[in-house]
């Protein structure tokens, strides 16, 4: 079932950060609840109880400090800025993430947003977030060093309001 995140959710969903930290920045209680609050878009898919995927989006003015959120926030007037997706493993490859990106294409569809935007490791490698973003119609906008030189990050977006993506109907239950 996919549905709005709640409070409720916090752990299951700081737990699923946990287990993929090595392609995401680190996340604890506190900041998950200031980027709840401030979300567009919070998400997650529930089954048999438990929060197998969730996605984080937020729109421009966020008050967020991630340097990838300003990078976005400096070039462009209007986006919605996908933070974070998780897919636990054995739901992976099953849709989830498609599902989850076609909610937020959905939303920036009703709200004449014209573009998702995200970012995706490139160095350390994480190929199949680039391939599936790629397959989602994502195309490279800049890239940013981090951490010293030791990360390299793909800023990516999809253009909305082209209407050129495979998320058809976004999904939404």
């Amino acid at each position: 079932m996919l549905r709005d995140a709640t409070p409720a959710d916090f752990a299951a969903i700081l737990d699923l950060n946990e287990a993929f930290v090595a392609v995401l920045s680190p996340l604890d209680g506190e900041r998950l609840a200031r980027l709840h609050a401030q979300a567009a878009l919070h998400r997650v898919i529930e089954q048999n109880g438990r929060i197998e995927a969730f996605l984080l989006a937020l729109r421009e003015g966020a008050d967020y400090d991630s340097v990838n959120y300003r990078w976005f926030a400096q070039r462009y007037a209007r986006f919605l800025y996908v933070d974070r997706i998780v897919v636990a493993g054995t739901m992976q490859a099953r849709g989830a993430g498609r599902r989850l990106y076609g909610d937020a294409y959905a939303l920036a569809l009703r709200h004449t947003v014209p573009l998702l935007t995200c970012e995706f490791d490139l160095v350390p490698p994480n190929p199949a977030s680039a391939r599936f973003h790629a397959r989602l119609g994502f195309h490279e906008v800049g890239r940013q060093q981090l951490a010293g030189g030791s990360k390299t990050v793909s800023l990516q977006a999809l253009d909305v309001a082209a209407g050129h993506t495979c998320l058809g109907d976004g999904g939404v239950d």
